[in-house]
This record gives structure tokens, C-alpha cells and sequence, in this order.
């Protein structure tokens, strides 16, 4: 979701549409939009049984029952109404639209990396959306009901095993992908999260959504990024320019966070809007608080590109998405060959999660039984 940049989100999904990119998740949408109805009920056809036909998977990543009830829910008639005057959808579509809910599967995500309310799973699964989606699934009976999975927290055999046990119908990890050898990451950012605690992360404001003070989670260990994160916001919301930021302020702006005079960040930003959405550099002309947004942007968009290229100079300026789920990872694998980033494959690293999680669940059904055994077949360590 582009809740500032529209255009971007469409851009997007036209070319899913175009290459015929038959599964996506969506994820951070507050509301539905045209763009994602669109890309659904695109999709959307009847078989020669005359069954209805979705093409078009939508894997929705969930936070908000609200929200959640929108991606259950069928496509609201307004949207599609404007879609088929543009000519984007047929009639038809818009009719079997309105039979199908939004999504296919919801990810329930709890305490994650990066966008997340921190809220904890064992409150979030069974009570809001297990029986969310049977209350919708009831309404309008689908030939084949919403599934539902987890995604935040889940590091462990211990949270695999205790996700399933809930009802999760699949269960989908997050910041521990990083640390591995496949990640798009940096070799240092790999160590940083390979060290990380579970106590090592805090919320810090969201370059997407930084107007709206939206937040998300990040690494605080080994880098400043959130501390002067938050610092831009507390200067957005406390005047209405940079012109209004006092000089001393202003001053450590351009030498501890920008390291460049904010002239030079402007003409930067400027001639990267110019191409991709002129539309806004307009608009903050006449705007100069938009335009002291756009400028902190500068730095809240190219942060998280440091960390992945793991640009010199930079390090303590990284933005590292992270959840609590890196530190439990890292305390679990203490010890074992996985200890080490280098060694770290997520295909493996996936084996070993979902190996415990089945070891676990055979050693708690003896234990029902009332077969007694030593305490350290509790435990389940990669080997």
C-alpha cells in the first residue's frame, strides 16, 4: 500500500496484470483500494463447468480486524462500479467479484518486523481472526473458506508448534530471513541481526507513512537510525518549516544525520520526484511543511538502502526492519552450527523450525499419555 503515492501502487499493479503474476501478498493497507479490487477481480472468470475462476491470488498481511474484515469480505459494489466505468473490469467480473472474498489467505501478523501494532499472537489469532473469518465464512458460505496463517514472532519450534496449535493454517517468518546467506542484505547488517536480542528493537517512524506518524520496528543495536528517526518527526510536528527550525538544530541535522548542507538534500530530492511523482514536487512548492517532510524523507527511504548494499560511513545510520523474533532465533541457535550468519539458508534454517515444531508435538502427545522422560527431550537444537 502507497497511501501517498497512488500512482506508484497502480503502476505496480499493472504490471502484475501485464506478466501475469498470478500470486501476491498485500501488505500495510489501511483500507482497500481500487488498486488492489482491481488486481483481484481482473483475475476473475467462469470455468467451462461454469464455476467461478480466481486467477489472481491475494495473500493479505493483517494487523487490524478491521481491516481483516474488508479482505474477507467481498469487494465493496462502489469500487467495482468505478472500475467497470473505467473500463477496467467487465461486468461480469464485478458480479463474481461480489461472491469471492478480497483475499484468499490472511497472515495474521503480530509482533513483527517493520509495520505492526505489536500486538501479541495468542490474543490476535483465535480471538479476532479465526473467529472473524468463521463469522464472514458463515454470511456468505465460499465454496472454499479464507485461510489463515501467522507471520510475527515466529523464530522456534517452541512459536511454530504453538501457531499451529491455535489453528494456523501456515506460518510465515520474517526478520530471522535476513540473517540468512540468501537475504539482500549486507554482511554487516547480517552480523548486527546474528547478535541481536530480543530486547534489541524499538518502533521508529515509517518513510511511507511518515506525515501520519506511522511507525515500525526496527534494529536498535549497533545503529542510531531510530533515535534520529524520531528526532525528524519530532521536528515536523513542532514547526512548519526548515526554515523555522532553530540553527543550532538545524546545524546538527546537517552534520550528524544528513552529513550534507539540507540545500543539496533539496536539489537531491527534487530531481528524484521530477521522474517519479512531479505531481508532489507541485504541490510542495506552495507547501513548506510538505516540503520539510520530503526532505527527512531524503533520509528515512535511503537509511534501509545503506543497510542492504552496506554503504562506508554509514553503519550507524541503518535501517534494519526487526522483530523480537531475531533475538528468541538467536538464543535458540546458540551454540549450534547456525550460530554463525554464514551458515544461515532459509530453506534449512525453515526445515529445522518446522522439524522441532513436529518433534515437539510428538513429545507433548507422549507426555499426555503419561509416558515420563528426561526434561532434555524438551528441547529440540539444529544439528
Amino acid at each position: 500500500h502507497s497511501p501517498s503515492e497512488p500512482a506508484i501502487e497502480r503502476s505496480v499493479v499493472d504490471l502484475y496484470l501485464k506478466y501475469q503474476m498470478r500470486t501476491i501478498e498485500a501488505s500495510a493497507f489501511l483500507d482497500l483500494t481500487d488498486n488492489i479490487v482491481y488486481y483481484r477481480a481482473a483475475g476473475l472468470g467462469l470455468s467451462a463447468a461454469n464455476e467461478i475462476e480466481i486467477k489472481n491470488k491475494v495473500i493479505a498481511k493483517i494487523s487490524r480486524r478491521e481491516v481483516a474484515t474488508k479482505f474477507i469480505q467481498p469487494a465493496p459494489t462502489n469500487i467495482l462500479k468505478r472500475l467497470v466505468e473505467q473500463d477496467l473490469i467487465s461486468e461480469l467480473q464485478a458480479k463474481l467479484a461480489e461472491q469471492v472474498p478480497m483475499a484468499d489467505d490472511i497472515t495474521v501478523e503480530a509482533d513483527s518486523g517493520g509495520h505492526t501494532d505489536n500486538r501479541p499472537l495468542v490474543c490476535l489469532l483465535p480471538s479476532i481472526f479465526l473467529e472473524l473469518r468463521d463469522e464472514i465464512q458463515r454470511k456468505y458460505c465460499y465454496e472454499q473458506a479464507v485461510r489463515v496463517g501467522v507471520a510475527g514472532g515466529i523464530a522456534t519450534p517452541q512459536s511454530a508448534l504453538a501457531a499451529f496449535m491455535m489453528g494456523a493454517a501456515y506460518i510465515v517468518t520474517g526478520s530471522i530471513n535476513q540473517s540468512c546467506v540468501e537475504a539482500g542484505t549486507s554482511q554487516y547488517t547480517k552480523q548486527l541481526l546474528a547478535q541481536a536480542e530480543m530486547t534489541d528493537v524499538m518502533m521508529a517512524p515509517a518513510a511511507d507513512m511518515f506525515e501520519m506518524g506511522v511507525k515500525l520496528q526496527v534494529l536498535k543495536r549497533g545503529t542510531f537510525f531510530p533515535l534520529r528517526a524520531q528526532k525528524l518527526f519530532d521536528l515536523y510536528k513542532n514547526y512548519n518549516s526548515i526554515e523555522d527550525i532553530p540553527p543550532l538544530e538545524r546545524e546538527k541535522l546537517e552534520k550528524q544525520v544528513f552529513k550534507k548542507n539540507l540545500e543539496v538534500i533539496w536539489k537531491e530530492t527534487t530531481t528524484y520526484l521530477s521522474q517519479r511523482n512531479p505531481d508532489k514536487l507541485i504541490k510542495a512548492a506552495n507547501n513548506p511543511k510538505m516540503k520539510m517532510a520530503l526532505i527527512f524523507r531524503w533520509y528515512l527511504g535511503l537509511s534501509s538502502r545503506w543497510s542492504n548494499s552496506g554503504e562506508k560511513g554509514r553503519e550507524t545510520d541503518y535501517q534494519i526492519w526487526c522483530g523480537p523474533a531475531m533475538g528468541s532465533f538467536n538464543d535458540w541457535v546458540r551454540g549450534s552450527y547456525l550460530a554463525d550468519p554464514n551458515n544461515r539458508k532459509v530453506v534449512d534454517v525453515a526445515n529445522h523450525i518446522m522439524r522441532g515444531a513436529a518433534y515437539l508435538f510428538r513429545i507433548q502427545s507422549l507426555k499426555m499419555q503419561g509416558l515420563q522422560m528426561p526434561a532434555t527431550y524438551m528441547q529440540y537444537r539444529p544439528q
